[in-house]
């Protein structure tokens, strides 16, 4: 059974401006995600599903559909404010979703098969799906999941510091805790973070970052949903409280339930946080077109 890629396109890019999901950075148009799914279809991945809010459906169908068809199956799920599905009698007033692990939960009765998890306006690489393919038709188990682990080198900006996911991880390869990171940056030829008191403290040069890139069976949904029903409870009045994947990472690991192995990858990543960054993406592919990594035209 080929593995579907999930991917997590509910955003609205406030900080970027306009819908970023469906913006286009390649030669001809090409999203972000198009790349994504170029690279998901040669690693050898069967489906995608595109995780959406409802009244992005027509944007997306219009933009996806007619050059997937006939290259890969599509789908589409809705991530909604509706909690009864979880058992939750409530209405709760929010002005975004409830973040990247209630996503996931909302593809349970759509995806039946390993999975992967990936931004939408985030650049993985090709080896990052070889390598989550390879894991999601050999390795993966009920108990045993999935993250691509990033150099932290081959993750930053070259305009300022970025927040990282830095992974701890045991000497058998697995995560141990994700520790977040504000401040990331290159200092005198040493990658370092910054503490709020301004103390800097430099990271392994192998040290390896969680840029959102996950593999799971589907028994992920029943072993979350009971972690997302308290995160509700305890967060019913604040209104920005979101309940992220990493979050469901951290309390498997921490009760044994599940352990996360941490891929390394050699890949570069890039990604669109604010306008500025358009410039910077478009440059990238265009290196990446010219070396034979994509054709100038991908579909």
């Amino acid at each position: 059974m080929k593995p579907t890629l999930l991917i997590l396109a509910a955003g609205m890019a406030s900080r970027y401006g306009s819908m970023k999901q469906v913006d286009g950075f390649g030669p001809n148009g090409e999203t972000i995600i198009d790349y994504s799914i170029y690279d998901a279809i040669r690693a050898g991945f069967g489906k995608v599903t595109f995780i959406i809010r409802e009244e992005f459906l027509e944007s997306f169908k219009g933009i996806f559909a007619p050059k997937l068809e006939g290259k890969v199956e599509i789908d589409f799920v809705f991530q909604s404010y509706d909690l009864s599905k979880y058992g939750i009698d409530k209405t709760i007033e929010r002005q975004k979703p409830w973040g990247t692990g209630h996503a996931v939960l909302e593809a349970s009765s759509q995806v039946k098969e390993p999975f992967c998890v990936i931004n939408a306006d985030d650049f993985y690489g090709y080896e990052a799906f070889e390598k989550m393919a390879q894991f999601l038709t050999s390795e993966v188990r009920d108990d045993y999941f999935s993250l691509m682990g990033y150099q932290v080198d081959k993750t930053l900006s070259e305009h300022g510091s970025v927040s990282r996911g830095i992974c701890k991880v045991s000497p058998e390869g697995n995560l141990v805790q994700i520790n977040e990171r504000t401040k990331v940056y290159e200092k005198d030829g040493v990658i370092v973070y910054e503490d709020e008191d301004g103390t800097t403290t430099p990271l392994d040069d192998d040290a390896r970052a969680s840029m959102n890139f996950w593999g799971f069976t589907p028994a992920i949904f029943k072993q979350a949903e009971p972690m997302f029903k308290r995160f509700v409870e305890a967060n019913e009045n604040n209104p920005k409280a979101e309940f992220f994947i990493p979050l469901m990472a951290e309390e498997l690991v921490k009760t044994g339930e599940a352990n996360f192995k941490v891929i390394p990858t050699a890949s570069k990543w890039f990604g669109v946080t604010y306008k500025e960054d358009k410039p910077i993406v478009q440059q990238s592919l265009s290196a990446l077109i010219e070396n034979g990594t994509y054709p100038n035209k991908l579909w």
